[in-house]
């Protein structure tokens, strides 16, 4: 059996009475991207400075190809770490801060000097070696920080919000030059992030994260697709997610003031939670779908038409379609009546204590 490149054993992490990482257990296999995402407060950089060996776990193990580094200070993990300030030396030239890690590792003067110009060469910063920090864009110190982290031939990258402090167009940039980088060199890699965007670009698998728990490992089409609970659902991707009462293929929200018609028959009752993806629900007539609706708003995204329709005094719901091409969506006016609709693979049950609802039917679709 092949041993993990990187395992997480119930790696816990206790300050005061709160805990910020909660019995996490991870096993990365060598040359995999992993992104630990989740919203601020979940636990993912705490969990990532703890593979870096700057917090000391309350709890568990961190075990590298096998061996375990829970004791061994930083400096003696082999980590390459880019950090979200990028943390380069401003006083320092481009190709002493990519050296910096083999200086302090005394690699002789030739070698070292071959290792940065390659990395220099790699991260296409060849024509910047002897400039300042300060003498750069944000994405070319981006470029250095990645290429210190990567000059010291690391057995983990560690990549913590590195993108950040970066604008959209030059995040999406930078983000396919990393995953290039990460997939060329086959390093393993561990990335903390907050955007869902950015996670679902890179990764090969997502470690969800809220309240320091693990709530769902997968790739990002399984945990957008089949989110194991209803925050996994309502944070990747943003589920409509409707609270009330199941019976047989109804749903009712607390307070009556709207019934679901759902497109799958359940056998539980009592409360449940719905998740649909605002991508699966269209608009049809009223009547026709299995909740009706007044548009709020429609907004018009380019590529794609959005719907804010209220179906219940306290509860609105969205769907999102194509914006161009000949499959548009009709776009509503606010105040047009409407129903809204979706199939069967796409609705998601779940019970009060958030585990999937098993349907008892596999009808497609519900008129």
């Amino acid at each position: 059996m092949t041993t993990a490149a990187l395992t997480l054993d119930n790696l816990s992490k206790q300050f005061g009475t709160v805990a910020a990482v909660d019995a996490v257990s991870i096993e990365v296999q060598s040359g995999e991207l992993i992104v630990l995402l989740g919203p601020s407060g979940c636990g993912k950089t705490t969990t990532l400075r703890m593979i870096a060996g700057f917090v000391p776990p309350s709890a568990g193990d961190i075990q590298l190809a096998g061996s375990s580094i829970t004791a061994l200070p930083p400096h003696r993990r082999e980590m390459g770490i880019v950090f979200q300030s990028y943390a380069l030396f401003p006083h320092l030239s481009v190709a002493r801060n990519v050296a910096f890690g083999l200086e302090m590792r005394r690699v002789q003067r030739a070698a070292m000097h071959a290792r940065v110009a390659e990395m220099l060469r790699l991260t296409k910063l060849e024509a910047f070696a002897s400039r300042l920090p300060r003498e750069l864009s944000g994405g070319q110190q981006q470029r250095v920080a990645l290429a210190r982290a990567l000059a010291i031939h690391p057995r983990l990258l560690l990549l913590d919000e590195p993108l950040s402090n970066l604008d959209a167009a030059l995040r999406q940039e930078m983000a396919r030059e990393i995953r290039l980088l990460q997939q060329s060199g086959e390093i393993t890699t561990i990335m903390v992030t907050h955007d869902q965007t950015e996670a679902m670009a890179l990764a090969d698998r997502l470690v969800v994260m809220h309240e320091g728990r693990v709530q769902q490992i997968g790739t990002p089409e399984q945990v957008h697709s089949s989110p194991a609970n209803p925050f996994v659902a309502g944070f990747i991707g943003g589920s409509n997610i409707v609270a009330g009462r199941l019976s047989d293929d109804r749903l009712e929200l607390a307070d009556g003031t709207a019934v679901f018609a759902l497109a799958r028959r359940y056998a539980d009752k009592g409360a449940a939670t719905l998740a649909v993806l605002p991508d699966s629900v269209s608009l049809v007539p009223p009547g026709r779908g299995l909740v009706d609706g007044e548009v709020e708003l429609c907004t018009w995204l380019g590529a794609v038409v959005e719907h804010a329709v209220r179906v219940a005094p306290n509860l609105t719901l969205l769907t999102r379609g194509p914006g161009l091409g000949p499959d548009a969506t009709p776009r509503h006016t606010a105040g047009t009546r409407v129903a809204l609709r979706w199939e069967a693979e796409d609705e998601r049950l779940f019970d009060s204590e958030g585990r999937a609802v098993q349907a008892v039917s596999r009808e497609t679709s519900h008129a």
